[in-house]
This record gives structure tokens, sequence and C-alpha cells, in this order.
């Protein structure tokens, strides 16, 4: 089987190293956070669905997180930014698209160029996208999904020196023959609680792409972090996951359940739960279907509403990241179920938010209004901070 551009999909040895609850009985808003029109659970919720809220011991089993603070800006006035990443001292490494820069946030909020990805060829939502950071003892490595000229692709840099002073150094590349557009061109990588890295990719402008097996286009990847198949994956080649149009959020929940959200066309936006070998349905779906050979979503949003991006986890909550929503959903799951109903943060406050994480006890998010989509105010873009707490 032949990739786009030449390239070719098949299995390959791995190389060497390198989640019944209740229903919530009201949503818990802190102010300034808004509830709006209703998202649709589209699929399964917790059964039974008894009225009461859940007990003491379901919410031990399952804990819910809560913003307890409004954001507060960390840094600001970033040039396209789409990715955040927190390392173990507690500064931060934020992508920007249009230029390639990677840039190191410092404790007083400064922030200086460690390096610039000169494999960017941005156009249209390519260039610098996703971000993330693997640390293998001795050797601490940054991962980044750019756009080249004929490709997206993934490289490895090695992240060398200490806060204050570190420094990019050569890109090798990880996986490359993604296929690339001036639209849906993914960009989400993540290392998941089995270390592998996951890729999400967009269907490149051709929504066949997305059913295509022999396309990496419109999938999530699985991967060594070497770039090789992981074991175990359902095809014996990168692919994990099929039928997606744009994914741009990924995160696992405490369970070990991966989430991932999802651009949709016109219709439907979505948050999906990830199985092995899934098959979510575009072009044949948006949204959710009867038809038995694709996964429906647990929520839809219409794309007002949300146009998801980042997602962060932190016990049994999801925090997804709304661009042209202008919000961030919380969403509490319980063994791969939606419990309650999904609640609306801080609307129309931040402008388009780009992207969610979780260090620790706290969010992160980075908004996106200076890609001339948004209306980008003074300071725009900023990089917020926002503490968490268990559910009472």
């Amino acid at each position: 089987m032949k990739r786009p551009n030449g390239h070719r999909i098949r299995p390959r040895a791995p190389r060497p190293a390198v989640a019944a609850a209740a229903l919530l009985a009201s949503a818990m808003l802190l102010p300034g956070c808004v509830a709006t029109a209703e998202p649709r659970p589209t699929g399964p919720t917790s059964s039974p669905t008894p009225t009461s809220a859940p007990t003491p011991s379901g919410a031990a089993a399952a804990p819910w997180w809560r913003a307890t603070t409004e954001p507060v800006d960390v840094a600001t006035q970033f040039e396209v930014p789409w990715s955040v990443v927190v390392l173990a001292d507690g500064t931060q490494l934020v992508s920007q698209r249009d230029n390639g820069a990677v840039l190191e946030v410092d404790e007083n909020g400064t922030a200086r160029v460690v390096g610039e990805v000169d494999l960017t060829a941005a156009a249209g939502e390519g260039g610098l996208l996703g971000i993330a950071v693997w640390d293998e003892g001795e050797q601490t490595s940054l991962y980044a999904y750019v756009t080249t000229a004929d490709d997206n692709r993934v490289v490895r840099m090695p992240l060398e020196g200490e806060p204050g002073d570190r420094r990019l150094g050569e890109a090798d590349v990880v996986i490359d023959g993604i296929p690339r557009d001036r639209i849906h061109n993914g960009g989400r990588i993540a290392f998941g609680p089995d270390g592998l890295l996951y890729v999400a990719t967009g269907d490149a402008g051709e929504p066949s792409n997305a059913q295509d097996p022999t396309s990496l286009a419109g999938k999530i990847l699985r991967l060594t972090p070497d770039g090789g198949p992981a074991p175990g994956n359902p095809s014996g080649s990168e692919v994990y996951t099929t039928g997606h149009r744009n994914v741009q959020g990924l995160a696992w929940t405490e369970d070990g359940t991966l989430w991932a959200s999802e651009f949709g066309q016109d219709r439907f936006d979505e948050l999906n739960r990830i199985e092995p070998g899934g098959n979510y349905g575009w072009p044949v779906v948006e949204g959710a279907s009867d038809d038995e050979r694709f996964v429906a979503p647990v929520i839809t949003w219409t794309p007002d509403e949300a146009s998801p991006s980042g997602v962060a986890a932190r016990g049994s909550t999801l925090f997804v990241a709304g661009l042209r929503g202008e919000r961030v959903w919380q969403v509490d799951v319980d063994g791969g179920a939606l419990v309650g109903e999904p609640v609306a943060l801080w609307q129309g406050e931040l402008g388009r938010v780009r992207d969610a994480v979780v260090a620790g006890d706290e969010l992160w998010l980075l908004t996106n209004n200076t890609d001339g989509r948004g209306n980008a105010a003074s300071g725009d873009d900023r990089l917020m901070r926002v503490p968490l707490a268990p559910r009472s």
C-alpha cells in the first residue's frame, strides 16, 4: 500500500526504544462562567441514570475537577501561538505557527526563543503546530508537528541547556509523508500513558483520505518514540483510528481512556472516545448516526459553540478549548461515558482558545486571536494559568 507522495504504509517491526456514575444534578459554575445552548450527548451516558447527585464513593472513583479562579495571564503578545507544554521544572514551551519559533517562558512570564523549526511552510492552517516533550533520562527531546512544502511530518530535536538558557538541537525526522494542504492539517501530538506517541492528522482537504487505508491523512497514528508503528496497532501499520476530518485535541483521563476533539464541517463538531481500530465516520457521517460501522461521538456541538482544538484532562474531567466558540468546555466523564451536562467556561471572555493542557493541579490555556480569524485585543495572544481543585 502506498502513501501519497510515493511513501508506503506497511507493517514494520518496532524500532528500538526512544475511562456507572450518576448524572450531576446541576452544573457548577464560577463567576464569569456561562452555560449556553446545551451540547448534544450522542454516545452512551452512565446507566442507570438516577436524578440524585453522585455519591461520595462514586466521586472517589471518578474525581472531577474545577477551576478555582479566573484565568490569569502568564505571558502575552505571542504571534499565532498553537501549542504549549509545561516542563517538569515549571517553565513552558510555546510553538508559534507562522514563524516556526519555539519560545521558553520563565517564572516571570518572559519569553525567549530557544529555536526555530526551519521545515515549516506556513500557509493557511499549516506551519509549526503541536509540540510534545519526551524525557529519556539523560536526554530530553522536543517533538514537533510541522508543515513542509511537500508534507506534514513529525520531527525530533534535542532540548539542551538549563532553564533560561535552553536551546534546540538539530532536527531529525520521526515520520513524514502525512498529506498537507492549506486546511485540515490536524497537528496535535502527545505521548500517552503507554509511552507511545499519538499523532492527530487531518484529511488535508480531501475527505476521501479519511476512509482510505493507504493514506496517513484523517487518522490518529500511534507510534514508537522513534516513529515506527506501535506494537499492537490494529492494522499493523502506523494507523490507530480512521475516519477523522480534522483532529486537534488529544488527552487521557485517569482511567487511561483517550479522548479526541474533532472539527466538523457545517453541522457538528465532536468529542470522541478513541477505541483501537475505530472508524469515526468522516466523510460518510458528520456527528452521530445509526450506522454500526462507525463509532458515535460522545458529545456533538455546532461549530459556533465550539470549533474545538486542544483538550486537557485532570482526573475524570476534560477541558476542551473552543476557537469559534470562544470558551472552554468542562466535561465530566466516568467509565468512558458522559456524566451530567458539559459547562461552558469563560464564554466570550478570552477570545479564541487554541490549546489547553494540565500540569499538576493547574490548567494552562493558550489563545489564538492574531491569525486573522479573531479580534485581537491588546496583549493578544496570551498564555494563561488556572488553579484546579477536586469538586467537593
